[in-house]
C-alpha cells in the first residue's frame, strides 16, 4: 500500500488584534463587563489592554501575540494590580476636596 504524503500548513500567526477581539467576544458571552482604552497615546504608559469585572472578581489583562514581549511598564502595571489586597469604588466631586485628600494621604 503506497503511503500518502500529507502537506501541512502553517497557520498564519494570529495578530494581538484578532486576538483580543476574541477575548473580548468571550468575555461578552460570559457575561464580563469590559473596559478597553479604545485609544491609549494619551493614557498611562503600560495600562494594561483590558479590565474585565464579574461579581467579586477584578481582571487586568495584557495581551500579546505569540512572538509578542511586554514593556516594563507593562509588567509593572500588572504587578501592582497583582499586588492589589482591596478595592474601594467611589463618585467624587470637587465638593468632596476633604475626602479625596484623607483618601489619597493614607
Amino acid at each position: 500500500m503506497p503511503v500518502r504524503k500529507t502537506h501541512r500548513y502553517k497557520s498564519r500567526p494570529q495578530s494581538e488584534r484578532a486576538f483580543q477581539a476574541q477575548v473580548i467576544a468571550l468575555a461578552k458571552l460570559t457575561g464580563w463587563r469590559i473596559y478597553h482604552t479604545y485609544d491609549s497615546r494619551r493614557s498611562e504608559p503600560g495600562f494594561p489592554d483590558l479590565i474585565l469585572i464579574r461579581g467579586s472578581v477584578l481582571l487586568a489583562i495584557e495581551l500579546k501575540s505569540e512572538t509578542g514581549k511586554p514593556t516594563a511598564e507593562q509588567l509593572a502595571w500588572l504587578g501592582s494590580f497583582a499586588g492589589v489586597q482591596r478595592v474601594e469604588s467611589s463618585l467624587w466631586r470637587p465638593s468632596d476636596w476633604d475626602t479625596i485628600q484623607a483618601t489619597l494621604a493614607k
